[in-house]
C-alpha cells in the first residue's frame, strides 16, 4: 500500500524541542492488521516500558537494511495495564522512501501479525518505530495508518545515527490540534521511556556489556562458577552501597527517605529467617550430596572406560 504525503506537510520540531504538529493526511485505503487495539486514553501514566529485545532487534534490522535506505520502520507489539505499556516485541516492515512518497508493504505486515497471534496471542499492537531523531512528513503518514489499528499508537524514534553521541530513544503519541472550522493538525507528545527485563534478558545485557572492555568486541561464555562469583560480588557491592547510606542517615551526612526504608525494611523482612546450626547443617547436606553425585558420576566414567577396553580385548 502506498500512502501521498504530497496530500499533507508536517512540520517537525527542532531537536530538543516537543514534537512536530502537521495538517492531518488524507485517508488513503490500507489493509487491516486485523489486531486487538491500544484501549481508551493512553494508560499507565503516560510511560513506556522497553525491553532489550526491542533495542537489538530495531538495530539488528537498521544494520541489515537495504541498500541506499535511509531508515527502518516496523511494529511494536506488547500489553498493556493501568499502570504502563510495556514494548516486549516487534518485526520490521519493508518500505520504500522517496521525497515525494512513502510505500509501505502493509501485506508483509499483516502476514507477519497474524504468524506472530499463533506464538504470542497477548501481544496487542502497540504503535510503530522507526529509526532516526526526528519526525518527519512521512512519520506523520505511517503514524495515521497505525491510527487505525491503535486509537492511540506509539511511534518510538531510536538515533541509530549516534547524533548526540549516543542511541537517543523517545516515544510518542500523537494529539489532533487546531481550532474549529479549520485545518486540524498533529501534535507529537513526548512519554516518558523506562527500561525493563526478565531475569533471562538480563544475563544476555550482561554478557554483551563486558564486550565493551574487549578491544575485539568478542567476550567467551562464562562457567558456571564463574557467573555464581559475579552474581555474588554484585550482591556485595550492592550491600556496601546499603550499608554505607544506612551510615550516612545514621551519621546526620544525608537525609533520610522514607521511601528507601520502607523498600529496606521490606527486604530485610523477606530474609529468611534461619538458626545458625540448622543453616550449616543444612549446607553441610548439601554439600555432601554435591560430592556424592561427583564421585558416582566419576565412577560411572571409569566403569564406562574400563568396558569399553574389555570389550575390545
Amino acid at each position: 500500500s502506498s500512502l501521498d504525503p504530497a496530500a499533507a506537510a508536517a512540520t517537525t520540531a527542532a531537536p530538543g524541542q516537543t514534537p512536530a504538529s502537521a495538517p492531518a493526511p488524507a485517508q488513503t485505503p490500507a489493509q487491516s492488521l486485523s489486531g486487538p487495539a491500544l484501549p481508551g486514553p493512553f494508560p499507565g501514566g503516560r510511560v513506556v516500558r522497553l525491553h532489550p529485545v526491542i533495542l537489538a532487534s530495531i538495530v539488528d534490522s537498521y544494520e541489515r537494511r537495504n541498500e541506499g535506505a535511509a531508515r527502518v520502520i516496523g511494529t511494536l507489539l506488547g500489553t498493556v495495564d493501568k499502570h504502563s505499556v510495556e514494548v516486549t516485541n516487534c518485526f520490521s516492515v519493508p518500505h520504500n522512501e522517496s521525497e515525494d512518497e512513502v510505500a509501505v508493504d502493509m501485506e508483509f505486515a499483516k502476514n507477519m501479525y497474524e504468524l506472530h497471534k499463533k506464538v504470542s496471542p497477548n501481544e496487542l499492537i502497540l504503535g510503530w518505530y522507526a529509526t532516526g531523531h526526528d519526525i518527519t512528513e512521512h512519520s506523520v503518514l505511517i503514524h495515521e495508518y497505525y491510527s487505525r489499528e491503535a486509537p492511540n499508537p506509539i511511534h518510538l524514534t531510536v538515533d541509530t545515527s549516534l547524533q548526540n553521541g549516543r542511541m537517543s530513544i523517545k516515544a510518542y503519541v500523537s494529539t489532533l490540534m487546531g481550532v474549529p472550522g479549520r485545518t486540524m493538525g498533529v501534535m507529537f507528545t513526548p512519554l516518558t521511556v523506562k527500561y525493563t527485563y526478565y531475569d533471562t534478558e538480563r544475563i544476555g545485557v550482561d554478557l554483551i556489556m563486558k564486550t565493551c572492555f574487549s578491544p575485539n568486541r568478542v567476550i567467551g561464555l562464562s562457567s558456571d562458577l564463574q557467573q555464581v562469583g559475579g552474581a555474588s560480588a554484585r550482591i556485595q557491592d550492592a550491600l556496601s552501597t546499603v550499608l554505607q547510606y544506612a551510615e550516612d542517615v545514621l551519621s546526620g551526612k544525608v537525609s533520610a527517605d522514607n521511601t528507601v526504608g520502607r523498600f529496606l525494611m521490606s527486604l530485610v523482612n523477606q530474609v529468611p529467617k534461619i538458626v545458625p546450626e540448622d543453616f550449616e547443617t543444612m549446607l553441610n547436606s548439601n554439600i555432601n550430596d554435591l560430592l556424592m553425585v561427583t564421585y558416582l558420576a566419576n565412577l560411572t566414567q571409569s566403569q564406562i572406560a574400563l568396558n569399553e577396553k574389555l570389550v575390545n580385548l
